[in-house]
């Protein structure tokens, strides 16, 4: 039995993209759906059994027609060649009402066969054309879902965080016990587990991130453990039951500039015994976007400022990437930078994000045309306090504060059916 995970698809994220002239539609879009598509041809040409995709489909919880379709599309090839998929709800699928659907609702209201949707924490049972196959499923919870007004009533966000956790760590060892020991079973979950490396996942946050124990997870009756909401690839446990971040298919910003993107492979022995059956594990990268930083500093005894931050660009493969150029300079030379120059030594890139000079204590950075469009809030406080040269570690208490915002603005909002 072969299983295919990757996660965090993020259909919708358009910044740092162009119009196609061809399409009419974003140039990242078109690298999202190019990513995908090398997830649908390996799975038709290597045999795969179950294809799951471990939360968030779209960028948002509203995605267009257009997006809607690509994805349908892609997943119609999937099935039809009898493949089953199993679509985890990730935060960005959620609506912010518990009365409205979530992105990915629309499968089995149209009763598309083969298409398996984890809206809620309990087991799933799948039957692949290798056999029977069991499915933990932990989607992002919905607190309404977990707490009652009661519930919370009186308790601080920590607090609230802290009785989501206790619950959902108590419903997952209870599903696990319950599982049927001579089916193989996999557990997927769109979660925060502890010890992971975040990144440009917590600037996209809708709401209030909680934070899972490996223990919670990694439990030995499991043959594999595939996770969902960390955007970087990686192992947090080798020994068995695996557990496994596959990591989002294209970077979103340049927070993940040196990050593998891919999706893993895992085959089962159904035959062997339970939580010994996982027989090989392979990570495949897939040709993703490519996000360059160019760091030039110009010495004050340079004659032509210009021409050295042009040198140092020729350095780099900028070929069809995203481009930041970073500049430190003098201040008596700042006059004889010629920016005309240096975006057109910069003419082979895919886009150019930003031009920023830091000059004798200062920082100015301009971004490239429809960046600031393409932003979502999160990202847009990050890349302030980027370019602000703000400690990474109090990037992260600021972004914390700033996500509690979030999350009170959408606990707040009314719902769109009510206004």
């Amino acid at each position: 039995m072969r299983v295919l995970h990757f996660s965090d698809l993020h259909i919708g994220v358009e910044n740092y993209g162009r119009i196609d002239p061809a399409t009419g539609l974003s140039t990242r879009l078109g690298d999202f759906l190019a990513s995908l598509d090398e997830v649908v041809e390996f799975s038709l040409n290597e045999n795969v059994d179950l294809v799951l995709l471990a939360g968030d489909a779209y960028k948002g919880r509203d995605p267009s027609q257009t997006h809607q379709r690509e994805l349908a599309k892609r997943l119609f090839t999937l099935t039809e060649a009898g493949i089953q998929v199993f679509l985890l709800v990730g935060n960005h699928d959620l609506p912010n009402a518990t009365s409205r659907a979530t992105a990915v609702d629309i499968f089995p209201t149209l009763q598309v066969p083969n298409v398996h949707i984890g809206d809620s924490l309990q087991t799933y049972a799948v039957k692949t054309r290798s056999g029977p196959l069991q499915i933990v499923a932990v989607p992002w919870p919905r607190r309404g879902g977990i707490l009652s007004r009661e519930d919370s009533r009186g308790l601080s966000i920590d607090e609230v965080r802290q009785e989501i956790e206790g619950r959902m760590t108590a419903a997952i060892e209870d599903r696990v016990k319950n599982l049927d020991p001579s089916i193989p079973a996999i557990l997927t979950a769109h979660a925060t587990i502890s010890g992971a490396t975040v990144g440009t996942e917590r600037s996209m946050m809708l709401g209030q991130d909680h934070v899972l124990l490996v223990s919670a997870v990694q439990k030995s009756q499991l043959e594999y453990v595939a996770l969902g909401h960390v955007h970087k690839h990686q192992v947090l446990r080798q020994d068995p039951p695996m557990v496994v971040y596959s990591g989002s298919l294209q970077r979103v910003d340049f927070s993940e500039e040196a990050d593998q993107k891919g999706f893993c492979v895992i085959d089962i022995d159904p035959s062997a015994p339970q939580g010994q059956r996982m027989v090989d594990f392979q990570f495949h990268k897939v040709d993703a976007r490519s996000f360059v930083t160019i760091d030039a500093k110009i010495d004050a005894t340079e004659l032509d400022p210009t021409d050295a931050v042009i040198r140092a660009i020729a350095k780099n493969n900028i070929a069809g990437a995203v481009v930041r150029v970073r500049i430190t300079l003098p201040a008596e030379l700042e006059p004889h930078l010629r920016e005309p120059d240096i975006r057109q030594a910069l003419d082979g890139a895919h886009f150019i994000a930003a031009v920023s000079r830091e000059v004798a204590g200062t920082r100015r950075t301009r971004l490239g045309s429809d960046v600031a469009e393409g932003l979502q809030p999160m990202q847009a406080v990050r890349l302030y306090l980027e370019s602000r040269g703000v400690d990474p570690r109090r990037q992260d208490k600021v972004l914390r504060y700033a996500e509690e915002l979030v999350q009170s603005q959408d606990e707040f909002a009314p719902d769109e059916d009510q206004v």
